[in-house]
């Protein structure tokens, strides 16, 4: 997803003269070509992540395009209050790209992990947030950003997630269906745990509605009504504590409506990470893996 993102970035700045990206020294290689072709619109910032959103905000007010590009951490909590008061506040189009979205970066450790990320970005008006799940959702991200007038903040994943669309999508402003299914329980979920969920429905019977949830805020919560006709459970399964994510926002949503939709939340415990572990098997420790997702489904289709 990364490489395709960027790709696109780089592709929209031939065209695009505003467009200027920041690097918080991170990102070294994926963009040897956007540097070639534009070195006047490319700063490394170094480890100096509050400055950096003070710089973009300025660079924005003058007129471009800013691209804040760094590992999520690093990106939205050190320099929390300048994204709140320098872009959101003044309602910049601040492109904030975040990497290693969830524990892509196991087992480096909680200080590289982004399992709260949405939660403290859902608190933050004006912010855009999108959350892909496979190369097409990113690029289709990029654009979006690209042309918004609010600030955007895309988390993505970088370990070479697979296509999993197998029809042609044109848009991730809405939750996209990505399987009818047979039974009156959904799927829904967001970034790059969704190959794992493509992998635990296959083969179910009966089988489950799944959707895919890119844009997190706003959420469409009047094409979702529509997508969860019929439907009597919800799963929601992401990359992300299980209180503060998609599933919150589902929660909550649901409360307000005054549903009768049963919630149930696959996701990471709210728990400081102490584990050493890849990811593949941390996501088996929270329950968020192909096998583990695929039980908690199934259970539920049985009864």
């Amino acid at each position: 997803m990364r490489n395709t993102l960027v790709n696109k970035i780089t592709k929209a700045a031939k065209s695009n003269k505003d467009i200027f990206i920041l690097s918080g020294d991170a990102g070294f290689g994926v963009f040897d070509d956007y540097k070639k072709n534009y070195p006047q619109r490319f700063l490394n910032l170094g480890v100096a992540e509050q400055n950096t959103i003070s710089f973009a905000s300025g660079l924005a007010l003058t007129g471009f395009k800013v691209v804040v590009y760094n590992i999520v951490p690093f990106l939205l909590y050190r320099p929390y209050e300048q994204i709140r008061n320098d872009i959101c506040y003044q309602e910049l189009p601040v492109v904030l790209v975040g990497i290693g979205s969830g524990i892509t970066y196991a087992p480096q450790g909680v200080t590289h992990y982004s399992v709260e990320d949405i939660a403290i970005a859902r608190t933050l008006p004006n912010l855009v947030i999108l959350s892909p799940s496979d190369p097409i959702e990113a690029e289709l991200c990029a654009e979006f950003a690209l042309k918004s007038k609010q600030p955007v903040y895309i988390r993505i994943a970088k370990s070479g997630e697979p296509v999993i669309h197998q029809r042609e999508i044109t848009s991730i402003v809405h939750p996209i269906v990505l399987q009818e299914g047979d039974s009156k329980a959904a799927v829904l979920f967001h970034g790059s745990i969704g190959p794992e969920v493509i992998k635990a429905i296959e083969g179910l019977t009966p089988s489950p509605r799944v959707i895919s949830v890119p844009m997190l805020q706003p959420l469409d919560f009047n094409s979702l009504t529509n997508n969860l006709k019929g439907i009597d459970t919800v799963f929601t399964v992401e990359e992300h504590f299980v209180n503060g994510g998609l599933g919150s926002i589902i929660c909550e949503w649901l409360e307000q409506s005054k549903s009768k939709i049963k919630l149930i939340k696959l996701g990471i415990k709210n728990e400081f990470i102490h584990a050493i572990k890849n990811n593949a098997s941390m996501r088996q420790s929270y329950g968020i893996s192909a096998e583990e997702i695929r039980k908690a489904v199934n259970q539920e289709l049985i009864y």
